[in-house]
């Protein structure tokens, strides 16, 4: 099986997962299309004040203006130097080397996956088939609804674009940004600005969600009979999955980033995924924590030997064990804790998190905590797919842990948003301006709303509103630079907690994972080999690192060839001399079908030994050849080495024919040439030839 793997994008966590092409059996597979939606950080916000910066008429600039933007490079960043334009998104520029009609397969992993696709999609030599499962459709298809929807509202401020691109990304003004704005924009080594594009449109989306095949959980797809594809809960988001692809020739396991255990979606569904040929592990977590020397260290508790004698039962055990997910319950109970605070001191609280499971979570908790403390503090979530998205999670039963499953099968709602909802403790609004919401207004209140770069959407307005307030309280996630988040909103006295969720496998579960698993060969990212060091197991190891192309090398399984019964009830099969190998020959029509060989009886006519020319194979020995023709009656003799005038190599060798008529027979290792101008001489040789040979 030859395949070739090449790594995209590393991403960077949980809003922006990694993106790979494998090129297998013929067929070029590209592995999610994010967006770097932390980039938005290099735009400002919606201002309170005009704009002047980029809505003056330009004149041509002295060197004194030079002179003043150089200064102002040094100085420390401020809200001013930040770009005042309608926002452009980061791709992943690495695709553009490729050629995209070539793609033939585009599996979705996550919904955060999915954000990238319409900029494909809406390419007119894009015509991959598109794969992701039903859960992470729905949501995906939200996301990007919601995120056209908060990016019209720049697109009112600012106007329509310029037919030349805008001001901000010509080159003399890219010159004098400041170092950290640069950074994100061109990237470290200075090549990622070819990655930037402006945001699609809500038709693009609606032409998108038609391109998308959707999959139930464990669903099979079979792609052209050749490459049967599933997909299985990853346990890091509801509908998040790791792909299983069979092939012919083997079996290819991909890695998104995966949670053992998940309050709120189905666990890390990862027994299937054992004994296959190749294992992409795509879960950069670990590398982008960037602590990579405390997982060094942590990783060694499971780097002896003395685990390899457990029972499978006892390593799954501890690789389900829930020490991560009671890390993850104080978290909330923190989060929630802090919100509670602020709301006795009469503030409020905006929670900016777009992890749909962890909102959901402090949706319900803080809902709680609050009628149990006796406060008659509003929840409100904003967002222009709000309802919908709330009312999605009800209907996926099959992507939820099972603690969410009992609640169903005992006739209790999946959530508990749903009673809230009814008894109108939380409401839901499409946008800010929404005549319901001015009514119905009240000072505290939780928040709960997009987008969490506070670039975008409803959260912008209200950090504006209460970034001054001391009391109030801002609920963000790990992902993005808090310094340059909330440079729009300095002066800060707004309290702000910027906490990290489980996003993928920890250190000290690679192994024992493994060890389950069994795969073949595993490709892990290069920054990990410090990590993993020695797997310790059967398994070869090779490492990738990000815009370089990895060539698998070939496993020594044998593919399997199913042959029909009637087919095979005809072989005949003979053995090579003295070699333990046996043959035979077949005749019948070779298919394939989900991801199998099939050897069929021709359909025309039945075959039969007697029917078919016999087929020959073997060395010719020059010796047993010249005594061969002897018993027919020919005289023959090797030539003289000095009468061979071939140009071609030694192992070339020549019978001269005397008798009954002149005639050169010329051997070698692949053939046999007979020169005689007499028919009947060629064909007595000719059976000579055949009588040293071996007969199928």
């Amino acid at each position: 099986m030859l395949l070739l793997q090449t790594c995209l994008s590393e991403g960077k966590g949980y809003h922006f997962p990694a993106c790979h092409i494998l090129c297998v059996s013929g067929f070029r597979i590209l592995f999610d299309f994010p967006l770097d939606l932390s980039a938005l950080t290099v735009f400002s916000p919606i201002p309170i004040e005009p704009l002047t910066k980029y809505h003056e008429e330009k004149c041509p600039e002295s060197f004194e203006s030079t002179q003043i933007k150089r200064r102002k490079i040094e100085k420390s960043l401020v809200a001013d130097d930040l770009i005042h334009a309608e926002p452009y998104f980061k791709t992943i520029k690495n695709l553009q080397s490729w050629n995209i009609s070539f793609i033939d397969i585009v599996l979705i992993s996550s919904p955060m996956g999915m954000l990238g696709l319409p900029f494909l999609t809406r390419n007119k030599g894009f015509t991959a088939k598109i794969y992701v499962t039903d859960a992470a459709a729905r949501l995906g298809q939200l996301m990007m609804e919601d995120l056209v929807a908060m990016h019209k509202e720049l697109r009112l401020v600012y106007g329509p674009g310029q037919s030349g691109g805008p001001q901000w990304m010509k080159w003399n003004e890219l010159e004098f940004l400041p170092v950290e704005l640069k950074e994100v924009i061109l990237g470290k080594d200075g090549t990622d600005f070819g990655g930037w594009m402006p945001l699609y449109s809500a038709d693009d989306v609606k032409e998108c969600l038609h391109n998308v095949r959707s999959l139930k959980y464990g669903e099979e797809v079979c792609y052209n009979g050749t490459l049967l594809i599933k997909g299985l809960s990853s346990g890091l988001e509801i509908g998040s999955c790791n792909w299983s692809i069979t092939t012919p020739k083997g079996k290819i396991v991909y890695l998104s980033s995966s949670i053992f255990t998940s309050e709120i979606c189905m666990n890390f569904d990862f027994l299937p995924l054992q004994g296959s040929d190749v294992f992409l592990y795509s879960d950069f977590t670990i590398t982008n924590k960037g602590n990579i020397e405390d997982d060094i260290g942590s990783s060694s508790l499971v780097a002896d030997d003395s685990s390899e004698n457990d029972e499978i039962g006892v390593v799954v055990n501890s690789l389900a064990n829930t020490a991560e997910s009671t890390e993850e319950t104080e978290k909330l109970s923190f989060l929630c804790s802090c919100a509670l605070d602020s709301v006795k001191s009469g503030g409020s609280v905006l929670v900016a998190i777009g992890r749909i499971g962890i909102m959901i979570q402090l949706l319900e908790q803080i809902a709680v905590l609050l009628e149990s403390s006796d406060l008659e503090v509003p929840i409100f979530v904003i967002s222009s797919v709000a309802e919908e998205l709330l009312a999605v999670s009800n209907i996926i039963p099959e992507w939820l842990s099972k603690q969410r499953q009992d609640r169903l099968y005992s006739g209790q709602p999946l959530f508990a948003h749903v009673e809230l909802l009814k008894r109108k403790r939380v409401h839901l609004f499409p946008e800010i301006h929404s005549c319901s919401l001015l009514k119905m207004w009240q000072e505290p209140c939780v928040i709960f709303c997009p987008h969490w770069s506070l670039r975008i959407g409803p959260a912008v307005h209200f950090l504006q509103r209460w970034c001054g307030d001391p009391n109030s309280l801002l609920v963000m996630e790990e992902g993005v630079d808090p310094n340059l988040s909330l440079l729009p909103f300095n002066p800060m006295e707004m309290k702000v907690v910027q906490c990290s969720f489980l996003s993928g496998i920890a250190s000290t579960k690679i192994k024992p994972l493994m060890k389950i698993l069994q795969p073949t060969c595993v490709l892990f990212p290069e920054k990990m080999g410090k990590i993993i060091g020695n797997l310790n197991q059967s398994s070869s190891m090779i490492y990738y690192s990000e815009n370089q192309t990895v060539l698998v090398p070939k496993p020594k399984s044998v593919s399997e060839l199913n042959i029909a019964v009637e087919l095979a009830s005809l072989l005949q099969c003979a053995n090579i001399g003295k070699e333990d190998l046996t043959v035979a020959r077949l005749k019948g029509e070779l298919s394939v079908e989900r991801g199998q060989y099939h050897l069929l009886m021709q359909k025309e006519q039945a075959l039969s030994s007697q029917k078919r020319p016999l087929l020959y194979f073997g060395r010719v020995d020059i010796n047993l050849l010249e005594e061969a023709l002897k018993k027919m009656g020919v005289i023959a003799a090797a030539t003289p080495e000095a009468m061979d005038t071939s140009p071609r190599s030694e192992n070339v060798h020549m019978l001269q024919v005397l008798e009954p008529v002149k005639a050169l027979i010329e051997v070698t290792e692949s053939e046999t040439v007979v020169s005689t101008s007499d028919e009947f001489l060629a064909a007595r040789i000719s059976e000579a030839v055949r009588n040293i040979l071996y007969v199928v």
